[in-house]
């Protein structure tokens, strides 16, 4: 695309020669010749500095907010008021506004997202219509899977991953859509079709995100005030559902939990087998009642089912097609079990905060183990208040506490231990095993038949921070050598 069509698209000064533009990023790393690099002001470091290592690079195209010091005169800098709205809305442009192309369901809330988006992504490829992925657990579309950095990428990722689901064939994207995105500006330019609310509690507040709640929840809020879609679905059961939506115009469709909603869920029942902890249920519509079962616990899984139906049913599948899709639904990191040969049942889940570890093992407690152990860390270098939370409620829920280490980074992992253990009062009722791997060995040569052994905080991930590098760590294959060692012995 020529750059005087792409800078159609935003509010600028400058002038430039016409050139062909084919790739555009905000990382020095990225750029290339043909790029054009867009200088964001971020929390740590500022994109302005690193201008001239982009030019190194091959980039001559510079969009900025002031001049950049130490660029050659040849270099073309287009100035803009914000230089993160112009990165979406240039990006949108380049890829040629693809939203357009495909059916978009964007997905925000302080839990639930993963779970919920994954649930509506299966479902749609279970029925025939091919869906991607872009959310905690990475970006998923056709056959490829690949990580991300955020929950919500960057602008001018979102928008090149949204081209790329188009061009392979794929007819709708669900996006997990934070509360950094949209405030940030890293969706602007994306019209999605349908957008849901699951849930909204104290979360991501700090000096590098959220000042307080007030602008957390106003965050949240945008994704239904400035983003036009057909349809809202939303959580009849949260308190902050009728101020989300205060503003909002869209059609509304709404779940609950025993309420009268849309999408009700009634005579709900725990299920555990050999391999699963899940749950059943009634799902209450206008055109009828849909048994479902699934196969991860709780009850806040069940509003998450609720929500994937009513976008499911949106898209016109039938009851049996949901029905057969909730019966096989696998998410990696959210309520992974795997069973030990002794009979003790290990969970993998994400749980990082306070809020979402109560949950779990609230919810973990209704399956009556014998003990009910929790695994977990808190991430180093930030999450100071998580640390405590995470802390007080492990003392309370479970019967056995293994503290470790989750993503270390640069910090102590015996200091971070440290702030968690201040919760503890009973000395008898935890201990402390700083490297994670010695930590699920332990919890499994100990366990016993009936517990329940909760692995909290890593969930999906497959790498421990450390020192500033992401070194190979998974969980379950951690578990899985244990299990074949103990095979093997018994030959």
């Amino acid at each position: 695309m020529l750059l005087s069509q792409l800078l159609k698209k935003i509010e600028y000064c400058g002038s430039f020669t016409d050139t062909e533009v084919e790739h555009i990023t905000n990382s020095s790393f990225e750029a290339r010749e043909h790029s054009v690099f867009v200088c964001i002001r971020g929390f740590a470091t500022d994109g302005h500095v690193f201008a001239p290592k982009a030019y190194d690079a091959g980039c001559r195209i510079f969009v900025c907010e002031r001049q950049p010091e130490g660029l050659p005169s040849d270099a073309t800098v287009i100035l803009v008021p914000d230089s993160r709205r112009a990165l979406a809305l240039l990006s949108c442009a380049l890829y040629g506004e693809p939203s357009r192309s495909i059916s978009v369901i964007g997905i925000t809330g302080t839990k639930g997202k993963t779970t919920t988006a994954l649930m509506i992504k299966q479902m749609l490829d279970h029925a025939g219509i091919p869906a991607g992925y872009i959310g905690s657990n990475g970006i998923q579309y056709a056959s490829k899977r690949m990580d991300s950095k955020n929950t919500t990428p960057e602008s001018h990722i979102l928008q090149y991953h949204l081209r790329q689901m188009a061009n392979e064939g794929v007819r709708a994207a669900v996006i997990e859509v934070s509360s950094q995105a949209l405030k940030l500006g890293r969706t602007l330019g994306i019209e999605f079709d349908i957008t849901a609310f699951t849930n909204l509690s104290p979360d991501h507040i700090g000096p590098a995100e959220h000042p307080n709640f007030d602008d957390y929840m106003i965050s949240k809020k945008k994704l239904f005030d400035e983003y036009p879609s057909r349809l809202v679905i939303a959580n009849a059961d949260d308190p902050s559902t009728k101020k989300m939506l205060s503003d909002c115009t869209a059609e509304k469709r709404f779940f609950s939990l025993g309420g009268r909603s849309d999408f009700t869920a009634t005579n709900i029942d725990l299920c555990r087998t050999s391999d699963m902890l899940g749950t059943s249920f009634i799902c209450n519509k206008k055109d009828g009642a849909l048994p479902c079962s699934l196969s991860v616990p709780g009850e806040f899984n069940i509003h998450n089912a609720l929500c994937a139906i009513a976008v499911a049913k949106a898209f016109g599948l039938s009851d049996e097609q949901i029905s057969a899709s909730l019966s096989k639904m696998k998410i990696d990191g959210r309520f992974e079990v795997l069973t030990m040969p002794n009979g003790a049942c290990f969970v993998i889940d994400y749980a990082h905060n306070g809020l979402s570890l109560k949950s779990v093992l609230q919810a973990l407690r209704k399956y009556e183990p014998n003990r009910l152990v929790c695994l977990f860390g808190s991430v180093g270098c930030r999450t100071q208040v998580r640390r405590a939370q995470m802390g007080e409620v492990a003392s309370k829920y479970a019967d056995f506490s293994i503290l470790t280490s989750d993503n270390p980074d640069t910090e102590s992992p015996d200091q971070i231990i440290d702030d968690i253990a201040r919760q503890y009062y009973d000395p008898d009722s935890y201990i402390r095993i700083p490297d994670r791997r010695e930590a699920i060995r332990f919890a499994a040569e100990k366990s016993e038949r009936g517990d329940i052994i909760l692995l909290a905080g890593k969930g999906h991930e497959r790498y421990q921070l450390i020192n500033g590098r992401n070194k190979y760590f998974c969980e379950r294959e951690i578990l899985e050598d244990y299990i074949n060692e103990l095979t093997y012995s018994a030959k």
